[in-house]
């Protein structure tokens, strides 16, 4: 029937397949039935074409008949069938709850035999995975109690499937998710944080991410349920990963309130993720680079916690050293977060050499738009309260005028207390550069030019103001010597 399938399908030959496949369904030797559904399911995992014929030839309500009737080989293959079509969009997933197979599907989670459960686990998975409806009419038929009793089975495949399955319904909303954790799924899915299967882990962190991520009570849930300090054992797993999903799961808690990022410091959470950025590349850093910069939003005591991790420099590397924009621009926008709070944060963030990177990356015409806003963003965060002036002074030859009037500011606000800065500002050229911006009158600009100036006596300004060697020699040219 294999071969059969696959010689009879050619384009516009889909109806022709399943017409001859939907007889065999019904045949009286069970082998045949199991291979025709199984066929079946192959055709339609293919593509979204081939799924479509298998909703059109009517063949689903047959399938949902055979599958509370028949025995365990054939349900297997009957979910798989509605897994494969209900896998490529929310139309055909809609098309298979229309005919009844969640309810049908909800019964085999109580099946016997595991390998039935996790078939039809696949396909309610599936199922829940598209939108909030489809989600919704999973919850309602019973599946949420039955999926949680799938994850405390012996079997790890059927374990991972129900986890995930549990994930694709919390995404949604945080009224799916409190289903979720009604139905007692958060202590089951904590207690697996330290299962040797990676594959597992991976689903029970995506899980408990997509509980906790829609808000402070769904987050504190999970965090009463004992994950800290286990759940940062995660960040260092051989598993890429789980290391990502651990990070996710940290980030989606941190992200709520203070005292939740307070508590992920106090665990060393974010000394952990400083640590598991460091240890990998690409999109598996993407969400502990955000969750730093969660945590740094938070409070200026937060954002010390990061810095005294030695969060700066790692960030720093990730936004030299990353090729996609996207990472860059998240740990731009960390940077930010980081450094706008006091100027003792702010130094922290330029001792690094980041200031002039991420000028660089808002200059650049090959950054995206989305990196550019960040970037912009982020040098204006720590501008603001950068009062550490070597950090500052090449702003002043490559800034542009919009963010130049930033730099000039920050000048204007030490120089006037500070007596060695200002005689370094002269020595290394900075008051000089200042009088050659050109400044539109009664400008912010030029009220800070005219705060620099006077912290300097007025022979002082003069000198190196643009033009004044050429006043000098005019004097010279019109100068009579004294002739004795």
């Amino acid at each position: 029937i294999h071969s059969l399938t696959m010689d009879l399908w050619i384009p516009n030959g889909q109806e022709g397949v399943m017409s001859l496949l939907r007889p065999l369904l019904l045949d009286v030797v069970p082998t045949i039935q199991q291979t025709a559904a199984l066929a079946l399911g192959r055709l339609a995992n293919y593509n979204d074409d081939l799924a479509e014929a298998v909703v059109k030839g009517d063949i689903l309500p047959q399938l949902v008949y055979s599958l509370a009737e028949q025995n365990r080989f054939y349900k297997k293959a009957a979910a798989f069938v509605l897994r494969a079509v209900g896998k490529h969009s929310p139309q055909l997933a809609q098309a298979i709850v229309d005919c009844g197979a969640l309810d049908t599907l909800v019964i085999c989670l109580e099946d016997f035999d595991p390998g039935v459960k996790e078939a039809a686990v696949w396909a309610i998975g599936y199922i829940a995975r598209h939108n909030a409806e489809l989600s919704q009419a999973v919850v309602d038929a019973g599946a949420v109690p039955l999926l949680v009793l799938c994850i405390q089975e012996p079997e790890i495949a059927l374990k991972r499937i129900a986890a995930s399955a549990l994930s694709d319904i919390s995404k949604h909303s945080p009224e799916l998710a409190q289903t979720v954790v009604d139905a007692g799924a958060i202590a089951h899915l904590a207690q697996m944080i330290l299962n040797p299967d990676s594959k597992l882990k991976r689903q029970v962190l995506s899980a408990l991410s997509q509980v906790a991520k829609h808000s402070v009570d769904l987050a504190e849930m999970v965090v009463e349920a004992e994950i800290f300090p286990v759940v940062l054992t995660c960040l260092k797993d051989k598993d890429e990963y789980v290391k990502k999903n651990a990070c996710t799961l940290i980030r989606e808690i941190a992200k709520h309130t203070p005292e939740l990022s307070q508590l992920i410091v106090n665990a060393g959470g974010v000394a952990a993720v400083i640590d598991c950025i460091g240890s990998c590349k690409g999109n598996i850093r993407l969400p502990g680079i955000m969750m730093l910069g969660y945590v740094a939003a938070h409070s200026e005591n937060l954002a010390m916690a990061v810095i005294i991790s030695k969060g700066v420099p790692q960030l720093s590397i990730c936004l030299s050293e990353e090729p996609e924009d996207h990472i860059k621009a998240a740990a731009a926008w960390a940077l930010g977060q980081i450094g706008r709070h006091t100027p003792e944060h702010a130094r922290a963030v330029a001792v690094t050499n980041t200031l002039p990177v991420l000028l660089a990356l808002y200059m650049s015409a090959e950054s995206s738009e989305d990196l550019q806003v960040k970037s912009k963003k982020a040098i204006k965060n720590i501008l603001q309260k950068c009062t550490y002036l070597p950090a500052l002074e090449p702003f002043l030859y490559d800034a542009p005028p919009n963010i130049l009037k930033h730099v000039v500011g920050q000048f204007s606000k030490v120089l006037p207390h500070d007596s060695k800065a200002r005689r370094l500002f002269v020595t290394s050229g900075g008051l000089k550069k200042v009088q050659e911006i050109k400044a539109e009158p009664g400008s912010l600009l030029q009220e800070y030019i005219h705060s620099i100036n006077n912290c300097y006596p007025e022979e002082i300004v003069r000198y190196y103001s643009p033009g004044y060697s050429d006043t000098l020699l005019q004097r010279v040219d019109s100068y009579q010597p004294l002739i004795n």
